[in-house]
């Protein structure tokens, strides 16, 4: 199989979320467990087409010609744009390079909203990935498009490229990392998609993209099982869950995975000592390091609580900022970083700035200090209002801190109640987004934590114990859904 990501983000090239870190992981795994030197189904490395927006880096090495693409801006239908291409990372990074469309401060926006030309920076990058297919030696057998910014591959190939040679038998999986963005484009803006008159219904005042593409794609997924049965649903289906549950059996979800080589507090360098599953003293001195650099007492015994993500209420950080009082009252200790609006979480700011003995908040984003959070908390808030996966319980765990979680999406995956599984459990949950909720589960933490003890220490190593890597069960479920939209295209085509 050759197989193509289009994606609007990539770790370490262009991130602002969880989904650069899927795209990235997920392509590297894959050439890892399915690669020609691995005796793999697939034809050589995962090509990921990515904007080169003006934050991404030219890699070493790499390789830039030019390509002609259909452009509904230019005077005379069409413009040239730059195709960069390089080895990064075990896959073919292939970086579209077009000034106009994302010379520019943001991915998206900036601080009066999303770039009113998004339609057109989008559908232009489309547009110039599948010409860069068009002209490779061999052509893809599977597209894989991520979130609504790559919705526009799937709507050229069944239209103005149905016929095409190169594009027209390739099969689609569309992985929707984030419901709640759809890439709503009015039906003013719908001919800057470049994607022809019939991309609009009759009479519709806009197109829906993540809706588009789940009536075209052969297969979608999300990133968690969980969260795809949540996402049929009216509550967590963003306005999709008609769409979404039309779609069946062609709708499911495969679990984000881990990188496992990335996290790994054995070999963790921001850590102040490193520890392992086996060999856990050094998280003591983890947490002294973090303790004391976050100007709080070292050696005083109470637990500490960590939270690490964007201050948004589908976080929960405005949960944690209700129940905050109510936990220093039960004598835990909290340690946030966040980064974004932070509206909701005033009065957290103000513990902090009044209890900075027992409250730390830090507003920036800031990878070696997470890293610390996680190594050196003693447990881990993840009290989200919906979660399709989640990977900070996942990290967690792995680095021996048990996770007290909202069971909802990925979080009801990973993370087994202790309390109701006191022989498997790993963490915590609890079901109201409500702070009432969130401090009995913390509560219930709390009966358990005893550093030393049998059962405490159990807790820790089942935690650590589990396998998330991207290797082991992830990435072979996408080959298995490769495979599978392989057969349906063909049968589509067949039928046609």
């Amino acid at each position: 199989m050759r197989v193509a990501f289009i994606a609007a983000e990539c770790e370490p090239w262009a991130k602002t979320g969880g989904l650069a870190d899927v795209v990235d992981a997920l392509a590297r795994a894959l050439g890892q467990v399915a690669g020609p030197t691995s005796g793999g189904p697939l034809a050589g490395p995962i090509d990921v087409f990515l904007p080169r927006y003006r934050s991404v880096p030219v890699p070493p090495a790499a390789s830039t010609r030019r390509l002609r693409v259909p452009d509904p801006r230019a005077s005379d239908g069409a413009t040239d744009v730059g195709l960069v291409e390089a080895e990064a990372n075990g896959y073919r990074l292939r970086l579209i390079d077009h000034p106009p469309a994302f010379d520019r401060d943001g991915l998206y926006g900036d601080a009066d909203g999303d770039y009113p030309d998004n339609a057109w920076r989008f559908g232009l990058f489309c547009r110039a990935a599948v010409e860069a297919l068009r002209s490779d030696p061999e052509p893809p057998d599977v597209l894989h498009l991520h979130d609504w910014h790559a919705v526009p591959v799937a709507l050229l190939r069944d239209d103005q490229l149905r016929r095409d040679p190169a594009i027209g038998p390739a099969a689609v999986v569309l992985t929707a990392h984030n419901l709640a963005y759809h890439g709503w484009t009015p039906a003013s803006d719908v001919p800057d998609l470049g994607l022809g008159a019939a991309a609009l219904p009759p009479g519709a005042d806009g197109l829906d993209l993540l809706a588009a593409g789940i009536e075209a794609a052969e297969l979608v997924n999300t990133v968690s099982p969980g969260f795809a049965a949540e996402a049929r649903t009216p509550a967590f289906g963003m306005g999709l869950d008609r769409w979404l549950g039309a779609r069946g059996e062609a709708f499911f979800g495969i679990l984000n995975g881990l990188d496992t080589d990335l996290w790994d507090p054995s070999a963790d360098a921001a850590l102040a000592a490193p520890y392992s599953r086996t060999e856990r003293a050094g998280k003591v001195r983890c947490r002294e390091a973090l303790l004391a650099e976050l100007g709080m007492d070292a050696s005083d015994p109470a637990p500490v609580l960590a939270m690490i993500g964007r201050l948004d209420p589908q976080k929960g950080f405005d949960l944690l900022s209700e129940a905050a009082p109510r936990l220093l009252g039960l004598g835990f200790r909290l340690a946030v970083l966040g980064s974004g609006t932070a509206d909701h979480v005033g009065p957290l700011r103000r513990l902090a700035a009044e209890r900075g003995d027992r409250v730390a908040m830090v507003e920036r984003f800031d990878r070696d200090l997470a890293r610390r959070l996680y190594a050196g908390a003693d447990g881990f808030l993840m009290p989200s209002r919906f979660e399709p996966c989640g990977t900070g319980q996942m990290i967690a765990l792995r680095y021996g801190t048990p996770p007290i979680v909202r069971a909802t999406g990925g979080l009801r995956d990973t993370v087994v109640d202790a309390p109701s599984h006191p022989r498997s459990g790993t963490g915590f949950w609890f079901e109201d987004a409500s702070a009432e909720a969130l401090v009995a589960a913390c509560e219930r933490f709390l009966e358990w934590y005893a550093p030393g003890t049998r059962r405490w220490e159990r807790l820790l190593d089942r935690g650590m114990a589990v396998d998330f890597d991207w290797r082991t069960r992830s990435a072979p479920a996408y080959l298995d859904a490769y495979r599978r939209a392989i057969a349906l295209r063909a049968g589509r085509r067949g039928a046609a």
